[in-house]
């Protein structure tokens, strides 16, 4: 189990556990990344950096001081074994969701989704899942393995009773675009669809996760598997504030790797999003 740590996500802004409504932590796991690995360096970055950023929002007009947040640091993890610390990690967010807290997980890669999303789907059975993605992520197995950073979103769809709604995807096989035309509400290359989505969804809880390289890479180089094409950092941050109006219950900030970016623009970029999922949520 994680531990509570002294306030690190951002200066002197931290309640403890008991008082807190929502629980920031890091999953530093990128086992199965099959292209270019280091997402297990993201947590640790953006705690490094985030303190460059103002704690209020002009998008939103909150400010991270008015929340109750706590942050837990990073989970420890065993690298050896890909169905022991997806179970460990659904442990631990069963725990938190006992406690009636609302998790914002930093990844990591993006097959850390799964296990979070889990313990979400049994406390509500009606969730909808928002995925923002250059890639569709929907393989039912990718080079003999049916739990990969290239799954995760396939496994997920399997257990979900509401609805998964994918955006910016650009990326993907023949099978898996035929897959997601059947089967999920995928809105291809853009996020125009948003609007939608949070008329259709209405009151029911909604689950959001972000894989950062739905940007385009010249605004996040620093991540596993870039994709051109992809949205601009103003694009994401208007398809995220409707969002403002769901019942966000839990997100997650995947696949950021930012020794690829020696810039730490990627970095920056991803704590910004941090800042407003967090008051999203909040």
């Amino acid at each position: 189990m994680i531990k509570e740590q002294v306030p690190n996500i951002h200066t002197g802004i931290f309640s403890s556990y008991v008082d807190s409504d929502v629980v920031v932590f890091g999953i530093p796991y990128d086992g199965t990344a099959s292209y270019r690995p280091g997402a297990r360096f993201g947590p640790q970055k953006i705690r490094q950096e985030i303190d460059g950023i103002e704690t209020y929002s002009p998008y939103i007009n909150k400010d991270l001081c008015d929340c109750k947040i706590c942050d837990m640091g990073d989970m420890p993890l065993f690298f050896g074994n890909t169905q022991t610390m997806l179970d460990n990690i659904n442990s631990e967010i069963q725990h938190i969701l006992k406690d009636d807290k609302k998790t914002v997980v930093l990844g990591g890669e993006h097959l850390i989704s799964l296990p979070i999303i889990e313990p979400y789907i049994k406390k509500y059975p009606n969730l909808h899942v928002i995925h923002f993605d250059a890639h569709a992520d929907l393989r039912n197995e990718f080079l003999g393995e049916r739990l990969s950073h290239a799954t995760v979103m396939r496994r997920i769809f399997e257990k979900l009773n509401g609805t998964l709604w994918q955006f910016g995807i650009r990326s993907g096989t023949r099978e898996e675009f035929a897959f997601a035309d059947e089967n999920t509400r995928i809105n291809k290359f853009d996020l125009n669809g948003i609007k939608e989505a949070v008329c259709t969804i209405g009151s029911a809880p909604v689950y959001v996760t972000l894989d950062i390289d739905v940007l385009d890479p010249s605004i996040m180089p620093g991540t596993g598997t870039p994709e051109a094409g992809g949205v601009t950092f103003n694009e994401l941050i208007a398809g995220i504030l409707p969002l403002s109006e769901l019942n966000i219950v839990g997100a997650d900030i995947v696949e950021l790797s930012p020794h690829y970016d020696p810039s730490g623009v990627s970095t920056s970029v991803a704590c910004k999003l941090l800042r407003e999922l967090l008051l999203i949520i909040s």
